[in-house]
């Protein structure tokens, strides 16, 4: 472990991983001046607080990184073109990430899961097969909690669970997971990356330090993008696929299978689990992986990952109103999530189309056009929002009507005046939130209380629905206070 005392230390970022990041320094007795572009209240709050804990602390869009450094800290949200990381970078100053400070400082191993979509799902299960099994660890990283917050409990963990983004991953120097899971890989933050290239070499990152004796727990897809770039994984290789049956844990009608010659035949049937759908088959696999990688024994992981129950904001049934349901898939922030939602949602027995989607959001530099298909099978109609309805409608116009709304509020309300019996009404964005909203949670929440209240509104009975079909003109006021 390196020593920290007197060391000159610049954290560049105050979100929840610089925040951490710089309590640690300081609790280890590091000079740090810590340096923010944004001058708002939390943050004035947060400044208050380090600047009573030793910390030099500066706010807003002309602050300058002055003075000598051994080394910086950056936060995952700070894109590399940020002048302070340009400057301090040109001067020769050592960037790493708050990942790689956090595990520098643990004192236990770790298992770490990355990949496009599906991380904390996956995380989560991890964390409980492996308290189920009686080992100490903790769930941190990009799931909410810094690692940097919990290096003192590490002395007294088995293992660190650790959900890893490929900005955290990018300034690594030894991070090393004795168990790494990559997930899948598909186009996402192209508002941050000049190429897929690049997005999957960060990615690749949390192979980078691994020693034979390790394992890498890998979507067969995903490796073969690995292996188109000529990634080289050092350690033991576990594949799974929920469409390539050659992969070493596969999907089969339902039965989630073996071929590892140690360990084969069924392991999970996902009928007794509470997860759906071939992407949280890949995620329940991958899990299983992990545990058998730490000898967990195959009954317990199975009592362990049949009793999950999907997070909030992930496929969310929040209600059936009148025949129609309600899905909040708000954690949907790029294309592919929201095509895994499209296949997960049930369609009629006709296959006719029955979705009414409500999608759109921040910008991430992605492409729309690829959904057109499944659009065109799945969806009755679209309702977009936020920053990007305008490319999303001309991306997917030609497959399917849709309609620009000035609110999420708004596209609900016109979604459920649209919906007829056995229809499905989704908030799966394919988009990030932070144009209307602060995160993926609020703009989730706030499609549940819009839900709620129109389920408040309606009334139940579908005769006595459709002889007073319009009172839903007047449920754009009753929604307004949310």
């Amino acid at each position: 472990m390196v020593s920290l005392q007197n060391k000159r230390v610049l954290v560049i970022g105050l979100g929840n991983s610089g925040t951490a990041a710089t309590e640690l320094l300081l609790r280890r007795g590091a000079s740090v001046l810590a340096l923010d572009d944004a001058d708002n209240t939390q943050l004035k709050a947060t400044a208050a607080k380090l600047r009573r804990a030793g910390a030099t602390v500066r706010l807003g869009s002309n602050v300058a990184a002055e003075g000598e450094f051994d080394f910086a800290v950056v936060s995952p949200g700070v894109p590399s073109n940020n002048k302070t990381l340009q400057e301090i970078t040109a001067r020769g100053v050592p960037v790493i990430s708050e990942l790689e400070l956090g595990y520098q400082h643990s004192l236990c191993l770790n298992v770490a899961i990355t990949g496009t979509n599906g991380k904390t799902t996956t995380t989560e299960l991890i964390d409980r097969l492996l308290q189920g099994n009686q080992t100490k660890t903790i769930a941190a990283g990009n799931i909410g909690t810094p690692i940097s917050e919990v290096i003192e409990q590490t002395r007294e963990l088995d293992v660190l669970t650790l959900e890893v983004s490929s900005y955290q991953l990018e300034r690594t120097e030894y991070f090393r997971p004795a168990v790494a899971v990559m997930l899948n890989i598909t186009p996402d933050h192209m508002d941050r990356y000049t190429s897929m290239e690049e997005y999957i070499r960060a990615k690749a990152r949390i192979f980078m330090n691994q020693q034979p004796f390790d394992f890498a727990i890998i979507q067969s897809e995903a490796l073969k993008k690995l292996q188109a770039l000529k990634i080289e994984i050092p350690s033991k290789i576990i594949t799974f696929s929920a469409t390539d049956r050659e992969a070493d844990i596969y999907f089969d009608r339902g039965l989630l299978v073996s071929r590892m010659t140690d360990w084969s035949g069924p392991l999970l049937d996902m009928d007794k689990c509470k997860l759906r759908g071939p992407h949280n088959a890949e995620n329940l696999m991958a899990a299983l992986a992990v545990g058998r990688a730490f000898r967990v024994p195959l009954d317990r992981m199975v009592s362990v990952l049949a009793s999950y129950e999907p997070a909030p904001h992930r496929c969310e049934v929040v209600a059936e109103i009148n025949g129609v349901t309600y899905i909040n898939d708000s954690k949907a922030t790029n294309v592919d999530a929201l095509h895994k939602a499209l296949l997960s949602v049930t369609t009629r027995v006709q296959g006719q189309p029955n979705v009414w989607l409500i999608a759109g959001g921040k910008d991430k530099g992605l492409e729309y056009h690829e959904l057109g298909p499944v659009l065109s099978q799945r969806v009755k109609g679209a309702f977009l929002i936020g920053e990007t309805r305008e490319k999303i409608r001309a991306a997917w116009g030609l497959f399917i009507p849709c309609s620009v709304t000035d609110s999420l509020l708004e596209a609900v309300t016109e979604a459920a005046r649209s919906a007829a019996l056995g229809d499905v009404v989704l908030l799966s964005p394919a988009c990030s939130s932070f144009d209307q909203f602060q995160n993926y949670q609020e703009r989730g929440d706030v499609f549940r209380r819009a839900v709620i209240e129109l389920q408040s509104q309606l009334p139940r009975d579908r005769a006595a629905a459709n002889e007073s079909r319009p009172q839903t003109q007047n449920l754009k006021p009753a929604l307004a206070f949310l």
